[in-house]
């Protein structure tokens, strides 16, 4: 397919520094127009991991965890820094009619956010809920969770976004004070311990962080407040899409910058400044007359 455009998140440049000794062409955020198949002449955006199709966990419908698959971009299959890019058909997902291409590149991280109501059996509804971590990540997360009905609150770095994203709130604990809901979104190496002395007992914490070396936690902690402690990864596009579709969630306020194809090196600089959020990359080749 042809890439329309690509957005630069903190795994690529991750990979970009050396990570997973990672060579080729990174992305994996992106919106295409499909060039064959059922989808041909759609925008369409895909799910980064590409299974064996043969093994239970394909068959069953979640190729996220196939041991021997590709991902888009940052394992064995080149990204969306490119012109054009290949995944199955399987992966393609139409962008609804509506979302824009600025909105449609988000459909990734917006399912990684998604993915935290799976591992939340009971649901948010009414629920405090603590995200540590106000970076491109963590703020979808807050988004996704308030949307799901949780009461949310953000520690982080920027209270100043705020003003981006005025429906969330900012909030700096009082000493003892503690959620029974927590995301770790920091991409800190500290971050999960940080995290985890916020949780209540009885309480979740997920891992949202991919970090770069080995971390230490408090595994006492989980076993004497019983906290249940859940790695989340990838998420299903379905659900993103829907929250896109319905205008539930709206990450455009998250975009800082964008850069032509060509520019991309500077683009992923830009991204590396802090306080940036979203840079996206435009691939002109196929961008409107």
């Amino acid at each position: 397919m042809d890439v329309l455009c690509a957005g630069v998140c903190a795994t690529d440049l991750a990979l970009a520094r050396g990570y997973m000794a990672f060579e080729g062409v990174p992305g994996h955020e992106f919106v295409g127009r499909a060039r064959t198949g059922r989808l041909a002449g759609q925008r369409v955006v895909g799910e980064i991991n590409a299974g064996c199709g043969t093994c239970e966990l394909c068959r069953s419908g979640d190729p996220r965890h196939c041991g021997t698959r590709t991902v888009l971009g940052i394992l064995g299959r080149p990204g969306a820094f490119a012109e054009s890019l290949s995944l199955p058909a399987a992966n393609l997902h139409p962008v609804p009619e509506g979302v824009s291409d600025e909105a449609a590149v988000f459909t990734e991280p917006l399912a990684a956010a998604c993915a935290l109501l799976e591992a939340l059996p009971d649901g948010a509804s009414g629920t405090p809920a603590l995200v540590v971590g106000d970076g491109r990540l963590g703020l979808l997360c807050a988004l996704v969770l308030q949307n799901a009905g949780a009461h949310v609150t953000v520690l982080g770095r920027h209270p100043e976004r705020v003003e981006r994203l005025p429906s969330l709130r900012w909030a700096t604990p009082e000493p003892g004070q503690q959620w029974p809901i927590v995301v770790e979104a920091t991409g800190a190496l500290d971050g999960p311990q940080r995290a985890l002395d916020l949780v209540c007992a009885k309480g979740t914490l997920l891992l949202k962080t991919t970090l770069e070396a080995p971390s230490q936690l408090d595994l006492a902690r989980l076993v004497v407040d019983e906290i249940s402690l859940v790695g989340s990864r990838c998420g299903r596009f379905e659900d993103a899409l829907d929250l896109l579709a319905r205008g539930a969630v709206d990450p455009t306020p998250l975009l800082d910058a964008e850069l032509p194809l060509e520019k991309g090196p500077e683009a992923l600089a830009r991204a590396a400044q802090p306080g940036t959020l979203k840079v996206l990359i435009r691939n002109a080749a196929t961008a409107p007359s």
